[in-house]
Parts: C-alpha cells; sequence; structure tokens
C-alpha cells in the first residue's frame, strides 16, 4: 500500500504535517446512523484505537527529531519501527472510516471495474469476504489496492499495520482486528463483515480509483 505515516530522521514529514502534530479525524459519517455497527463500537473504535496511533506517532515523530549521529542505533531502529506501525494505522484507519457511511450499493461504474479485474461483482465479493473471514479470531487487515506496478487490482491480507503491498494504493480497507467488532459481535467475525458490506460508502471507492488510474497513466507516461 502506498500511503504510509511518519517522516525521516532528520525531522521531515510527508503532507507538509509538521513533527508530532498530525490531527485526529473526525469520523466523516454519523456513527449513530450506520447498519449493524453500534454508535460505542465506532466512538470506541475511533477514539482508542485509530486516536491512539495518532497520539502515539505524534509522540515517536517528536523523538525522531532528537536523533543525531551520537544517537544508539538500536534506538533508531525502534524508533523507525514504530512510527512505521502507528503511521500505518494512522492511514489505514482513516482510510477505513472513509469507506464507510454508504449505502452498500455500488455504482455501475465500479462494479465494472471490479467485474473485469475479478471476472464479476459478485466474485470480488466473494474474494474479498473470503480474505476478511482468513484473518477473523487474529489481526490485520482486507485491502482492495490498484498496483501500479501491474495496473491491475488485487485484495491484500496484512497481519499488521506493516505488511503492504509494495508500490500500491488502497481503494477499500476493512480492518479485521477483533476492535473493529468485538463490542457488538464478540468473535463472530461474519457477521460484522455482512455489516460492513452493508454500509460501504462506494463514491468514496470510485473516487480513489479514478484518482488511482490518473496516477498510474502518468507514472507509466
Amino acid at each position: 500500500m502506498a500511503a504510509q505515516g511518519g517522516g525521516s530522521v532528520d525531522g521531515g514529514v510527508a503532507g507538509g504535517v509538521a513533527p508530532g502534530k498530525h490531527p485526529i479525524r473526525p469520523l466523516p459519517f454519523d456513527p449513530a446512523k450506520l447498519k449493524g455497527l453500534s454508535e460505542k463500537l465506532l466512538r470506541s473504535h475511533h477514539e482508542n484505537n485509530y486516536g491512539g496511533a495518532v497520539k502515539n506517532l505524534n509522540k515517536v515523530e517528536e523523538e525522531l527529531v532528537r536523533v543525531n549521529k551520537d544517537t544508539p542505533p538500536f534506538l533508531v531502529g525502534g524508533l523507525k519501527e514504530r512510527e512505521l506501525s502507528f503511521g500505518s494505522s494512522m492511514v489505514l484507519h482513516e482510510l477505513y472510516f472513509e469507506n464507510l457511511g454508504g449505502d452498500g450499493k455500488a455504482g455501475n461504474a465500479v462494479q465494472a471495474a471490479l467485474g473485469r479485474s475479478f471476472g464479476s461483482f459478485g466474485r470480488f465479493e466473494e474474494l474479498f469476504r473470503a480474505v476478511g473471514t482468513s484473518l477473523a479470531g487474529g489481526s490485520g487487515w482486507t485491502v482492495l489496492a490498484h498496483n501500479f506496478q501491474t495496473g491491475q487490482l488485487g485484495i491484500y491480507w496484512s497481519g499488521n499495520h506493516t505488511q503492504n503491498a509494495a508500490y500500491s494504493a488502497p481503494l477499500m480497507v476493512m480492518d479485521m482486528y477483533e476492535h473493529a467488532y468485538a463490542i457488538d459481535y464478540g468473535a463472530a467475525a461474519a457477521k460484522y463483515i455482512d455489516a460492513f458490506f452493508q454500509n460501504i460508502q462506494w463514491d468514496e471507492v470510485q473516487r480513489r480509483l479514478e484518482r488511482a488510474q490518473k496516477a498510474g497513466a502518468a507514472l507509466r507516461g
């Protein structure tokens, strides 16, 4: 996945955000109005898991600004590992919440694109659900992404925040960490996946797809 949070050892941060200053973005939907996902669950997920990742990333970046030639390598390595983990968690959570809040009905354009890549829209959904189910009871992410190297769409499995499909842009993200569903469904991950599909904001997925296709065309230039 192309999106990563965080900066560099010299304190520079991609996207123009100063080290340690990443904001916690508000939920892009009314958490009381989603189908099958309670307001309690969504607020806890947003405030504790996503918010915690942002706060921890900010702390790590503040420490990275202090790194110099005398900083022990093991300390630099530990900070950079945490920067990658918290930064990826921040980005993936933001993408996750942004692709929720819809009515779960995919438009013709995105259905056609997924049909071309996976044989049919129904086959895409079957495969996406299967990858999500493979993570049930554990932790990780299921990601539909545009691969810039191949120009193809793929469904990727990630066991944690840092297992990414190289040179790819996430189009749709489903959080499969238990914190994303345990309050409502306990260990019944399949019921959560059903609820996720009922609330997909397909307009956002389509927007990401069009942006990735445009960027891919420019890269192939």
